[in-house]
């Protein structure tokens, strides 16, 4: 804690010798503006300094950090065993095989053709947390710039067995209906497999599910993952609602910055991935680097401009004179 009040004190006193070279330099007709350099000095800082911590998870199966001990999770049993053991970095089975909406064989790997991958794992007759997974990716996806087809691609698999292709169409329909963007017909396959595919795929993402007789439902968790173009998983976002930022972030670099903008790659500077949270948290002091080097340029610039008016102001005193 001191070690980081320390480097916060010193980074302020830097700003500060700034500022008073800057007045320094400042032609004396022209100091009545210092109140305005201060004034925006003090707005970049308090952006700085101000930003919040990293966000919490929004899913209740999972917290910020491991429990210590032996106490109850007071989950009700059929949960016990549900969860998403992230294995990032890791490889999904591109070779599995499963059903298209109209019933035939495709290969995972056939969804992977250069972009990144948005993965669901849902089942299509789940009377609620499937459909709210749907939603939140389906409102994710109309909110960014990115287009199904073409910056990224998404693949929704059930992992109910007994599921066909016919729910599968249905529920494709709906959510391709949804978007309402072109690319999504044709980029966003709605999957069912049989039950050697769906472990291998579901073993491979860490995803764990298990029936529960009483209620005759799947009991499971509620996250997407987003793939590199070669099958690695790169990023998971736990619960029902995925911020718009943190899915661009995530396509940005699980494509390795091959998609997105300079503002992305800046974003990404000041923004980091938290495994623990499936969020991106801001870094504080990436973030003051960045508001004290936009502050100092502004100064320069300022300074820049004010020499040359006093300059030209000189050149016309000097003719009125003559």
């Amino acid at each position: 804690m001191q070690k980081a009040e320390g480097r916060k004190h010193r980074l302020s006193g830097g700003l500060v010798d700034a500022v008073r070279s800057a007045v320094y330099f400042l032609p004396s007709g022209s100091r009545r503006l210092l109140p305005a350099v201060c004034l925006l000095l003090s707005a970049f800082c308090l952006l700085a300094f101000g930003q919040p911590g990293a966000p919490q998870p929004n899913s209740p199966l999972y917290g910020a950090a491991p429990a210590i001990g032996q106490a109850s999770n007071g989950l009700p049993k059929a949960l016990k065993n549900v969860g998403i053991d992230q294995r990032l970095n890791e490889q999904i089975p591109l070779d599995a095989v499963f059903k298209d909406e109209q019933g035939h064989d495709v290969r995972l790997g056939q969804f992977f053709n250069g972009k990144p991958v948005v993965l669901s794992l849902v089942y299509y007759t789940c009377p609620m947390l499937c459909n709210q997974v749907l939603n939140g990716m389906m409102g994710s996806f109309r909110q960014v710039s990115f287009n199904i087809g073409e910056q990224f691609d998404v693949v929704t698999v059930s992992f109910d067995p007994s599921e066909t292709p016919d729910l599968a169409a249905a529920k494709k329909s709906t959510y391709v209906k949804a978007y309402n963007r072109p690319g999504a017909e044709a980029n966003w396959p709605f999957l069912t497999g049989d039950e050697a595919n769906i472990k291998r795929l579901t073993e491979a993402v860490g995803f764990r599910y298990v029936w529960d007789e009483q209620t005759k439902q799947f009991a499971h968790a509620s996250a997407i993952m987003i793939l590199t173009p070669e099958g690695k998983l790169a990023r998971y976002f736990y619960g029902i609602d995925y911020p718009p930022r943190d899915l661009r972030l995530g396509l940005v670099e699980a494509s390795q910055n091959k998609i997105g903008t300079p503002v992305d790659a800046l974003m990404l500077y000041c923004y980091h991935y938290d495994p623990a949270t499936g969020k991106y948290g801001a870094i504080v002091m990436n973030i003051v680097r960045v508001a004290g080097g936009m502050t100092i340029f502004l100064i320069v610039g300022m300074i820049l401009i004010l020499r040359k008016r006093g300059s030209r102001a000189g050149v016309v005193t000097r003719e009125v004179k003559t």
